[in-house]
This record gives structure tokens, C-alpha cells and sequence, in this order.
């Protein structure tokens, strides 16, 4: 199969300063990603599937206090992955970033996770601080590995008709420049559903026939294929970070969050499922009152929408399969 051209171009850490690095446990595919902006950067979130594991989401809303985020944290592990954002933290103060509380720092680390307990032998094993910390201790301002590393280690997708005909999914990003605007993308692609090019509709990847090849999933419900029983709920989640060096406040944020869920939406089918969690982050790295690159909304939310599909499709296209998980880029 071959793979979109559309999946190349950049990386998240384009946007300046920004720096990534993944942790990924040695004993089962499973691991974390973060993404540090010490310096602080204002953020917001949009979170649309109905399974979401988040922390520090609320903070973000634009009518809270807490202005400006010190790192994000994407993680496998399902719910026990969040305790990874305590090593963020801890990496955090001990070089003395955080919000200043008269004589405290207090390193604020929004954190949401995906469902892969089910991937490997183990699923006792998960992402904790000290794979937070050790995720901080690997991050740079090159471009960041992808596919199955840190969170995208135990990704997966195409899992409506059961996780035996599922495929590997796996952490991608990719950035977009116009002039001075730069937007950037880190995605962790872990959906139910099937992948699409959004270029040409062209199917990518997602749940496979008895041939062993996606079949496309919703086509198929569509003609009476029944679905499997068994709990699905909370079992997948693809998660996303867009940032931009344009000047935004908290609520601008926000809605760069609420758009850039299109990219989804052009990748993902079916999406924001009552299985998924899925969440995107937005954030800026422009400081307020110094020199910004200024951006028309309408243009700087097109971009955020475009990217995260390049994103969604850089992360299946890069994943290595697992047994009985082929990646896509294994099929003939």
C-alpha cells in the first residue's frame, strides 16, 4: 500500500520555543510525550469524545486565573498514565520554572492519555513520574521521532470491529509556514475508527477484512455488517497539540483547539465516538507585549485544521507493527 505524499513536512518543534521527547517502556508498548514550553505559553483545550482521561483541562477554560502552561503531557497507560505529569512537574521546579505563588513555583503541566492497556502482556505496566521525568530529560528542538515511540508506542487504530482486526497506530507531527506564521502539530493516533487521506479520501488504514487489508469500516456497518459485542467505552482516544508563534489569549486559544478537531474530522471515520477521548490542546508561544508575528484568525484556524490531518497521517504512516497490529506501512 502506498502511502499519502501529504505525510511529510515539519514538526511541531518549528514553532519556536518548543522542545519534545518521548520515554517508551522497555517492558511493554506503552510510553509518554512532552511537550515543554518553560518559559510558559497561553493555552487552551477542546476535548470531544465522550471517554476522555485529562488533568489541569479546567484550567484552561478562558474565564479561569491561571494564564500561561509550563509543559503538556500525552500518555499512554489509560488512567494510570496521568501520574506521568508528576515527573513533569518535578523536572519542572527543580530548574525553577512554574507560576510564581509568593515564594513558590508551581509547574502547571496539563496531561491527557490514551486506552492501551490491552496492547502487550502486561497491562500493570504503565508510564509513571519517573517515565515523565525521563520523557523531559530526552526533550529537544530537533524534530521528534514518530510512530511507535512515547505515546504512540502502544497506539493503535480501526478497533469498531474488534481489536483483532485492528492496526498500529502511532505519535506524528508536522508544521505548516506562511510568511512568518508557523503552526505545528503533535498527535497521537489512537482512534476507533479507520484513517483517510484527506487530500483524496483515499483509506490508510482501520479495521481489516479477511484478507488482512482495511476494509472500511463505515461502508461496511453501512451494509449490515454487524458490530462485535463487548465493551468498547474508553478504549481508544486520539489526542493533539497545535501551536502557533501568533499572539493569542486564552479564549483564542481555546477555539484554535475547537478548530483544529476538523483535522480530525477529515482523518479520522468514525471519530469522537463514545469510545474515544479525543482532546486537542492549542497553545501559543508568542509573549505578550514583545514583537509577535500577527495572524488573520481565519487563515491561522485553516492552517491548525490542516495540519492536524498531516499530523493524523505522519503518525499511522511512521508506526511498526506488533504482532497481530500491522502497521500500515507493511501492507502490500
Amino acid at each position: 500500500m502506498s502511502l499519502p505524499e501529504a505525510a511529510g513536512g515539519g514538526s511541531i518543534c518549528d514553532v519556536p520555543g518548543l522542545r519534545v521527547g518521548h520515554w517508551s517502556s522497555p517492558l511493554r508498548p506503552t510510553g509518554c510525550t512532552v511537550l515543554l514550553c518553560e518559559q510558559g505559553a497561553v493555552a487552551g483545550v477542546d476535548v470531544r469524545g465522550a471517554a476522555p482521561g485529562t488533568r489541569e483541562t479546567d484550567l484552561l477554560a478562558p474565564e479561569n486565573t491561571v494564564e500561561r502552561i509550563h509543559a503538556l503531557l500525552l500518555s499512554g497507560g489509560s488512567a494510570f498514565g496521568l501520574d506521568a505529569a508528576s515527573g513533569v512537574m518535578r523536572w519542572l521546579l527543580e530548574r525553577d520554572h512554574g507560576l510564581a505563588v509568593g515564594p513558590a513555583r508551581v509547574p502547571i503541566v496539563p496531561a491527557a492519555v490514551i486506552f492501551d492497556l490491552w496492547v502487550g502482556e502486561n497491562p500493570r505496566i504503565t508510564p509513571d513520574a519517573a517515565a515523565g521525568y525521563a520523557a523531559c530529560e530526552a526533550a529537544s528542538r530537533g524534530a521528534p521521532a514518530e510512530g511507535s515511540v512515547g505515546a504512540g508506542a502502544g497506539a493503535t487504530v480501526g478497533k469498531l470491529l474488534g481489536f483483532e482486526r485492528a492496526m498500529k497506530g502511532g505519535v506524528g507531527s508536522a508544521s505548516l509556514r506562511v510568511g512568518d506564521l508557523v503552526v505545528g502539530a503533535l498527535v497521537v493516533v489512537n482512534a476507533m475508527g479507520d484513517i483517510h487521506d484527506p487530500a483524496d479520501g483515499r483509506l490508510i488504514a482501520g479495521a481489516r477484512g479477511d484478507d488482512g487489508h482495511p476494509l472500511g469500516v463505515v461502508q461496511a456497518l453501512l451494509q449490515g455488517r454487524p458490530l462485535p459485542g463487548g465493551p468498547l467505552s474508553g478504549s481508544a482516544t486520539t489526542l493533539g497539540i497545535v501551536a502557533t508563534n501568533a499572539p493569542l489569549s486564552k479564549a483564542g486559544a481555546t477555539k484554535l483547539a475547537q478548530i483544529a478537531h476538523d483535522g480530525f474530522a477529515r482523518s479520522i471515520n468514525p471519530v469522537h465516538s463514545v469510545s474515544d477521548g479525543d482532546t486537542i490542546f492549542a497553545l501559543s508561544t508568542a509573549r505578550q507585549g514583545g514583537t509577535a508575528v500577527q495572524a488573520d484568525a481565519r487563515l491561522l484556524g485553516l492552517l491548525a485544521a490542516e495540519v492536524t490531518a498531516l499530523a493524523v497521517l505522519r503518525g499511522v504512516s511512521a508506526a511498526r507493527g506488533l504482532p497481530g497490529l500491522p502497521a500500515v506501512s507493511e501492507l502490500t
